[in-house]
């Protein structure tokens, strides 16, 4: 009885076996398979540990402020201006993204930077504001980076999540880049290099990569949002440090200048790109150079008799 019990299941089993394959075409052995976004897996790689010095500086209670002199390009023309980057770190959501009213044991700590940038072109102003949340364990890419860029004839906003993908949404008064929703695999973004070298410039990637360009590049550029080929370079140690990114296919290179002792301050960076659109618009050079530097509570400085402030940043 046992045998033919288990000669009926095995018939069963092969008569299933049989229907499911007749049902679809079998692989080809040499088909390619199905692409994929490429994500990050739940393992990460092990949290760097953190220096007394770095936990003294960047845990003080205070954000590090500091004010630039740009010469910046736009419309083939070099545009005064002025820079203000804030670094801090702060507690993470990874859940809903955005900084945690009550930190937890799911929190993350990040190094956030607040770059923003105004200057003229013609008659109206730009103001263009990037936020980089970036995790001071540096073993993984930014989890949050957004772009906003307000101007006379209207504004766009760009925000990259990083969930198990790069989950992309762009806003534009464009029709062309109207409302996008974009999903890419993982790669080094530019934005988050400007936060990782103030942790450790040594682990900073070198050689080609593929790289997602700063937000505020790709809008202000309307080129397709993509990563692209770039290569990378670190100049020696020194008192001042130069790590460069270079696009072929773009014709630009940006150079970010930091002290080579910690805390790595930046003091400036300058970028090339073309002056206009086609191949023949000829090359123009944008520079930043680093005026003033304090660590401060801002957030707790908003009445008016802290307008003066300003002065001490050189706005």
């Amino acid at each position: 009885m046992y045998r033919m019990k288990t000669s009926i299941i095995h018939c069963i089993l092969v008569s299933m076996l049989a229907l499911f394959t007749a049902c679809g075409e079998s692989p080809q052995k040499d088909a390619p398979a199905p692409t994929q976004p490429v994500t990050e897996t739940n393992q990460l790689p092990p949290a760097k540990p953190l220096s007394e010095s770095f936990k003294d500086y960047w845990y003080a209670g205070v954000a590090e402020l500091n004010s630039y002199e740009i010469s910046e390009a736009r419309y083939g023309e070099l545009r005064e201006g002025h820079a203000v980057l804030i670094y801090v770190t702060e507690p993470f959501n990874t859940g809903k993204q955005v900084k945690a009213d009550r930190p937890d044991d799911q929190s993350v700590s990040v190094l956030k930077l607040n770059r923003t940038k105004k200057y003229l072109t013609g008659i109206y102003p730009y103001s263009i504001m990037s936020s980089i949340f970036y995790p001071v364990s540096d073993n993984q890419h930014a989890l949050k980076v957004s772009t906003s860029v307000q101007e006379w004839c209207g504004h766009v906003y760009m925000q990259l999540n990083n969930r198990e993908s790069f989950q992309i949404q762009s806003h534009s008064y464009f029709e062309s880049e109207a409302d996008q929703d974009i999903t890419l695999s993982k790669e080094i973004t530019e934005d988050e290099l400007w936060t990782k070298l103030r942790i450790d410039p040594e682990s900073l990637p070198t050689g080609e990569h593929q790289l997602l360009p700063s937000l505020e590049y790709l809008r202000l550029k309307h080129l397709p949002i993509k990563a692209y080929k770039a290569v990378l370079t670190l100049s020696d140690p020194g008192q001042l440090r130069t790590y460069t990114i270079t696009y072929p296919e773009l014709n630009r290179s940006l150079q970010l200048h930091f002290e080579g002792s910690f805390p790595y301050v930046l003091q400036g960076w300058t970028e090339t790109q073309p002056a206009g659109f086609g191949d023949n618009s000829g090359a123009i050079t944008s520079t930043a150079q680093l005026k003033k530097r304090i660590n401060t509570p801002y957030w707790r400085q908003n009445s008016n008799k802290d307008i003066i402030l300003r002065d001490s940043l050189g706005l």
